[in-house]
């Protein structure tokens, strides 16, 4: 008897190890392709931008480098399949790069948030059908969603910058495009508590029902 569960706990062990050792072949090969699609999309965007005149800051990561970055986050997936970044972008031209710059991360964060506004209206949307809340709440609800953009910009905390290119416009202007990344996970942390402290305000909805509202 003795024997045979040692026979079992070896058998189980190998079966874990093999487990263990695939799931780490599959993760190298999910990042290998994911590396290799970066690149690829890197280096066709990157001579894209340089063509019209695009150019990176002195010390800086080369512009195919950045790019390639910014394509890493973009292709990057939960254990669940979906995007692990949220990846906004914003466009300005001033006098002085320094205002460019400054206004371009104020658009790309505001688009940023959009994003997330967008997605956290869509799963609302399917909680709302699935709970009994009046046809007045509803609404109300779904309007302070899609105010919520530029509150939860507000509340974005430090955010990745993949990609900051210049260039120059006319003889006195500077151009500047902004790509940033912030995480999806803390940023529906961040929006949820956005979004359920205005909700408990603005509507009659009970905290229980709120909750399961807000439950993704």
């Amino acid at each position: 008897m003795t024997n045979s569960i040692k026979f079992l706990g070896a058998i189980c062990l190998m079966f874990l190890v093999s487990l263990g050792a695939t799931a780490q072949q599959n993760t190298k090969a999910l990042t290998k392709e994911i590396k290799d699609k970066a690149v690829k999309q890197a280096r066709k965007e990157a001579k894209t931008y340089s063509k019209d005149g695009w150019y990176t800051q002195p010390g800086s990561l080369p512009m195919d480098k950045q790019i390639e970055k910014a394509w890493m986050k973009q292709y990057e997936e939960d254990e669940n399949g979906y995007p692990k970044y949220y990846v906004g972008s914003g466009n300005s031209v001033a006098g002085a790069q320094s205002a460019a710059k400054l206004q371009a991360s104020t658009i790309a964060k505001q688009d940023l948030a959009g994003r997330i506004s967008s997605s956290i209206a869509s799963i609302i949307e399917t909680n709302i059908a699935n709970e009994q809340i009046s046809a007045e709440d509803a609404v109300t609800i779904q309007q302070t969603v899609s105010a919520s953009t530029e509150i939860i910009a507000q509340k974005l905390g430090r955010v990745v910058t993949l990609t900051e290119l210049y260039r120059k416009v006319g003889s006195k202007n500077i151009e500047a495009n902004i790509r940033i990344a912030y995480s999806q996970e803390l940023a529906m942390d961040e929006a949820k508590k956005v979004i359920k402290k205005d909700l408990e305000e603005k509507t009659n909805v009970a905290r229980e029902k709120l909750d399961k509202l807000m439950n993704f």
